[in-house]
């Protein structure tokens, strides 16, 4: 969401309920990610992997999937951008951008977290 507002700062882009509209719905998608990544996560823990091979076979099993869904809806916001008038353009850059920041954030700044998390704490088992 951080990443989305400096993006939208830096284009000089005003939020408008559009605009409103299209952060929720990236926010939504953010959150499908990241709960796609921790349940792969979570099977691979449960096949008896160690936690970090469950780490890297989650997220390399779920990026196909996030990848998918975010390509999806960035095309339907390309198509939205360049058929749509005023609003439904604000909307669709909103919606494009934010999708972008999220398949970025979702793909490494989570990843780094969780890696992070796992050499700070050093947990023998994945809490899952």
């Amino acid at each position: 969401l951080l990443l989305l507002v400096a993006v939208l700062s830096m284009l000089q882009a005003t939020l408008t309920l559009p605009g409103i509209a299209g952060v929720v719905l990236t926010v939504g998608m953010a959150v499908d990610s990241n709960v796609l990544i921790f349940e792969r996560i979570r099977e691979e823990v449960r096949s008896g992997r160690s936690v970090i091979a469950s780490i890297d076979g989650g997220f390399s099993k779920a990026l196909g999937t996030i990848v998918d869904a975010n390509i999806t809806g960035l095309l339907t916001a390309v198509v939205l951008f360049f058929l749509g008038t005023g609003p439904v353009k604000g909307f669709a850059l909103t919606l494009g951008l934010g999708i972008i920041t999220t398949m970025f954030t979702a793909i490494t700044f989570t990843r780094f977290l969780v890696v992070f998390w796992l050499r700070w704490f050093k947990p023998a088992r994945v809490p899952m």
